[in-house]
């Protein structure tokens, strides 16, 4: 007649994460005429870090197609991303590192991450340090492309679902033990309260 772990974070209380200096939700841009049709480019201003998040994020600075402004995102940074970078979004942008375009548009063996799930919802898949997806193959018939995730498994998505090309950068992070109980509790602290647990 326990109250399991799992259970109590249900309420939230003290289990909501800790979002105070957090950067921001990191998205692809929305999905316009501009990316459907053709494609468009921002510049990266800045790579910083999200406290919490062992990704780190790009600012990219886009043009708005519809006022004269600018628009900035956050995207997850694709490894070897750099500041003053061009990024180029759309259906017709190459196939460089950090660009992002509709997985239909790659050729299979491409490696991506941040991905679409649904078309349109601004990327959810393989968005850790490190991670990443590869493009299997296409059936164009069905407008479907098969994906494998970090997970390994293979996943049958939209072809009009947009990816970025290129792994997550920040990779290799777990390579490093934490040593001392001291660095774990300044890790999870950014993060929410799931440290340390008891088993016993």
């Amino acid at each position: 007649g326990r109250v399991i772990r799992g259970q109590r974070k249900g309420p939230g209380s003290v289990f909501t994460s800790h979002t105070k200096h957090r950067v921001g939700a990191a998205k692809l841009r929305s999905a316009d005429y501009a990316e459907r049709n053709g494609y468009i480019r921002g510049i990266v201003k800045d790579i910083i870090h999200d406290p919490g998040r062992g990704a780190p994020l790009a600012k990219v600075v886009f043009r708005d197609p519809y006022r004269y402004k600018l628009r900035t995102e956050l995207f997850v940074a694709a490894e070897g991303l750099h500041t003053g970078q061009f990024v180029y979004c759309g259906k017709k942008a190459t196939l460089t590192i950090g660009n992002v375009l509709p997985i239909g548009s790659m050729p299979e063996g491409t490696v991506i991450c941040s991905l679409e799930e649904k078309a349109g919802d601004r990327g959810a898949i393989a968005r850790a340090s490190g991670n990443y997806a590869v493009i299997i193959s296409h059936n164009p018939d069905t407008g479907k492309s098969r994906v494998k995730l970090p997970s390994g498994f293979k996943k049958t998505l939209p072809s009009a679902c947009r990816a970025v090309v290129g792994v997550v950068a920040g990779g290799g992070r777990i390579d490093k033990p934490m040593l001392k109980a001291g660095t774990a509790y300044y890790k999870y602290k950014a993060k929410r309260n799931c440290w340390p647990r008891v088993r016993g």
